[in-house]
């Protein structure tokens, strides 16, 4: 029988056969186009021509056309649906391809055919973004250690091999944690619980196959319980579940692996020539060095952790009110400062959520892209990966652009968070290729699915990934969609956040999912009056994290990670009733992978980048000013890593921005 993923696409707009997958066909699929690509990149290094741009970088740029393919599928349905099989597939190839990818970027006669273009390279006549593409393709391979000899060479083959086979391990320890753990829910647990949390429970609960509600760790049903149960004993139960994922001994603790992997990007800085792992990393970013990452996130430490102490005070007061005459602590904040939020600003999440059903928040995501950028979405039908996933066709004037798929649904086999990702990229180098682009999310299922703000704000920030991807315009997949510097790449997606606090998108979009009224403007002026409410909170426990994230790469690897996360909290003054957002042995973002290790700070980079972004709609009077939102698409949104991040920024805007804005929009400037 033929293999589906090795056959030609033919479906509706080259979807892959979603129907006609089977688990079995993904090791063949990977071994064929494993060898198809070796072939490829040998033609390459072998071609007794001498080197041009077009028989090595274009060359190269379609030498592994199959394994994308493939592979675009297999580690999307990795992380949002993941099987036995799969997992194990998953460790079996994580050392495969990174020995694949060590035996292009260290293949030397192939280094040197693009040594020998760089070092020529004004003599070529090259476009910009050729010449862009080149540098991209020379970095690439130097840093990957295509420049070392011998064992040295040998070593960093090796490192790389057993990092990838730690990531993954990293990755599937915290599914197995967030997967298996799970708590049943007496009806009396449930008391004082506004509805749509005790839905949640009891859709959890037929999700796990038992004969009742239970609380798990997927974030959109802990983070409500911890808002809203009354219940402190099992508050803190399950908090202290949540924070222990990858810290349970056994054999999905994460805390050795995340030690080894601290070792090994030690290692591999040291051989490549720099001071440490953070120095290597950011060598390529826009923040260049670690000085310059801590100065940053130091900045708005004092301010935030002020804001964090003053709140943390008040609500030690409300819960002795209640006779709990005890220390705050991490599992009784959102608690109390929900009641709080409530006093205060006659504000209730609970009033607010039959007003942002999933179906009017992704109609307000796609309204807002057509108001600023003329696209039209028409939904289509499957089969996908799996029943929850829907499709939609994305059109501007008539031409098709893209094909959007969303999976916002929790379930167990979906490794937590919220993240986008492409099954095929844009680019126009051999034909018109349009991309095909993922939201992954996890909100809780319910008829319908009602959301959090929190939850909203995600699906657009997921969503402006999106249209980083399918608004790219350039000729190389290389540098196609989201491939920018990392602390660049957040900026898309945290500036389409803004339009949901547009008072315009939710009148229009925010109606009661029964009788379809708008949100009552009363409610809506206190949802946009407490827009910056607890700030301080949210920026301690990020920043945190942030910290620990860099001080881990910048200086010698740590043997005892958790006694340096430990040093690193005592050294800042992280308050009591506070814990970073991501502990150790579940950060993913920094041990899932190497990307956003040592960049965990770029969501607070590009944030400066952001607000300030916004103001620009802002200062032209319309927030939709089709001048603005044109710059927007020619600058950021189509331009891919095209030029440098920060060249690319000041064409938009002219200028960069400075944290004030940033300080502004937290809400954490003093008053002048």
């Amino acid at each position: 029988m033929t293999n589906p993923l090795l056959s030609d696409w033919t479906g509706p707009f080259s979807l892959p056969p979603f129907g006609a997958l089977q688990d079995d066909d993904f090791a063949p699929a990977f071994e064929a186009a494993l060898t198809e690509a070796r072939a490829n990149i040998r033609a390459i290094s072998d071609n007794p021509e001498a080197p041009s741009f077009a028989n090595t970088i274009e060359a190269m740029e379609g030498a592994e056309a199959l394994l994308d393919r493939v592979a675009g599928v297999f580690y999307n349905l990795s992380g949002a649906d993941s099987t036995p099989a799969r997992e194990a597939l998953m460790r079996d190839l994580a050392p495969k391809m990174a020995a694949f990818s060590s035996e292009v970027t260290m293949n030397r006669a192939l280094f040197e055919r693009i040594d020998t273009l760089w070092q020529g390279r004004e003599g070529l006549g090259l476009a910009p973004e050729q010449a862009r593409v080149l540098e991209l393709y020379h970095q690439m391979f130097v840093r990957a250690g295509a420049a070392l000899d011998g064992e040295a060479a040998n070593r960093m083959a090796a490192i790389k091999e057993r990092l990838a086979v730690l990531s993954t391990a990293f990755s599937q320890n915290l599914l197995a944690d967030e997967r298996d753990w799970f708590r049943p829910l007496t009806e009396a647990d449930l008391e004082g619980l506004p509805e749509f949390v005790v839905a949640a429970a009891h859709a959890a609960g037929q999700e796990r196959g038992q004969d009742g509600p239970v609380l798990t760790l997927n974030r959109s049903l802990i983070v409500p319980f911890l808002q809203f149960s009354p219940r402190r004993d099992l508050r803190e139960i399950a908090y202290e579940a949540w924070v222990a994922r990858g810290a349970n001994g056994g054999e999905t603790d994460n805390r050795e692996n995340a030690a080894e992997i601290l070792r090994l990007r030690e290692e591999r800085a040291h051989l490549l020539g720099f001071a440490n792992f953070a120095a290597f990393k950011l060598d390529t970013e826009m923040a260049k060095t670690p000085d310059q990452v801590r100065d940053l996130l130091m900045r708005v430490w004092a301010p935030a952790t002020a804001k964090a102490e003053a709140d943390a005070a008040t609500l030690t007061a409300m819960m002795h009110a209640d006779g709990i005459n005890t220390d705050l602590e991490a599992w009784d904040w959102r608690y109390y400062s929900e009641k709080r939020r409530v006093a205060e600003h006659d504000f209730d999440e609970a009033a607010l959520k039959p007003y942002l059903s999933l179906d009017a928040m992704i109609g307000a995501a796609f309204d807002t892209a057509s108001r600023l950028f003329g696209l039209e979405f028409r939904e289509i039908d499957g089969p996908f990966y799996h029943p929850d996933v829907r499709g939609w066709e994305v059109t501007r004037k008539g031409k098709h652009v893209a094909v959007f798929l969303g999976d916002y649904f929790a379930r167990a086999s979906k490794r937590s968070g919220a993240w986008c990702s492409a099954m095929r990229s844009q680019k126009k180098l051999g034909g018109e290729t349009a991309p095909i682009v993922v939201n992954v999310c996890n909100f809780t299922k319910g008829a319908p699915a009602l959301l959090s703000y929190d939850d909203a704000r995600t699906l657009f920030h997921e969503f402006g990934h999106a249209l980083h991807q399918m608004l790219s315009d350039v000729t190389y997949q290389f540098i196609s969609g989201t491939s920018v510097a990392r602390d660049f790449v957040e900026l898309p997606s945290q500036l389409y956040e803004h339009w949901l606090e547009v008072p315009a998108v939710l009148e229009k979009h925010a109606r009661h999912w029964k009788t379809g009224e708008p949100m009552p403007k009363a409610l809506l002026d206190k949802l946009l009056a407490a827009s910056t409410y607890d700030q301080g909170f949210a920026t301690v426990e990020y920043v945190a994290s942030a910290l620990v994230d860099l001080e881990f790469h910048d200086g010698p690897a740590p043997s005892d990670p958790m006694a340096k996360q430990d040093e690193v909290l005592a050294a800042i003054g992280l308050p009591k009733a506070i814990r970073m957002r991501h502990a150790t042995p579940h950060f993913a973002h920094v041990f899932s992978g190497d990307g956003y290790s040592a960049g965990y700070y770029s969501y607070m980079w590009s944030e400066v980048m952001d607000a300030d972004a916004f103001a620009a709609f802002e200062e032209a009077g319309d927030v939709f000013d089709p001048v603005t939102a044109d710059r927007l698409e020619q600058f950021i949104l189509s331009a891919g890593g095209s030029r440098p991040a920060d060249e690319l920024y000041l064409e938009f805007r002219g200028k960069m921005p400075g944290v004030e804005a940033l300080l502004k929009g937290r809400g954490l400037l003093e008053p002048a």
